[in-house]
């Protein structure tokens, strides 16, 4: 697995997010919470069907939010953690709506008390964000947010596509 170091405790991998061994993972999800296409899905699937019934009690989540429900039978995790992330061309704010949902996801790891949180890319699929725009808003909203907290959290920034790989990359290259 390919692997870069953004900062102390946060990783770049070149992974899905969906079996990577972490206390929580953090699903793209749709504001229903009830499943969807790409990684929303994938993680539905693997996850079965209490995890359905768990998000429709849920009530749906508004974009920049987080929710958490158990990981039922996704045995590599503890938590999923869901947020919504922004439609980019529809959004007044998508960067900070972005950050929020990295925030919030966080916030939720740390009430949890998880020791390790793996996000998959955050509105970069359907909803259109520009890879490398969205590898910023990430990267900066999670310095920020450990920056604010003293909590010893190791943070995974799993990328599914080579090319979300190669714009974190390139984004460590540029600030070293």
């Amino acid at each position: 697995m390919k692997e870069i170091e953004l900062s102390k405790n946060v990783f770049v991998v070149k992974a899905s997010v969906v079996n990577f061994p972490a206390d929580a993972i953090v699903n793209a999800a749709n504001k229903t919470l009830l499943g969807g296409g790409g990684v929303d899905g994938a993680i539905h699937q693997a996850a079965g069907p209490n995890l359905l019934e768990a998000c429709k009690k849920l009530d749906g989540c508004d974009t920049g939010e987080a929710k958490i429900t158990p990981s039922f039978d996704l045995k590599t995790c503890k938590y999923i953690i869901h947020t919504v992330g922004p439609v980019f061309k529809l959004s007044q704010n998508p960067q900070q709506q972005l950050q929020s949902c990295y925030k919030k996801s966080l916030d939720l790891a740390l009430e949890y008390k998880c020791n390790s949180v793996a996000f998959s890319g955050i509105s970069t699929g359907v909803y259109g964000y520009p890879v490398k725009q969205a590898a910023s808003v990430a990267s900066e909203a999670v310095a920020e947010w450990l920056k604010r907290h003293n909590f010893a959290i190791k943070v995974f920034l799993c990328c599914y596509k080579e090319s979300e790989f190669e714009a974190y990359a390139q984004l460590v290259r540029t600030t070293k």
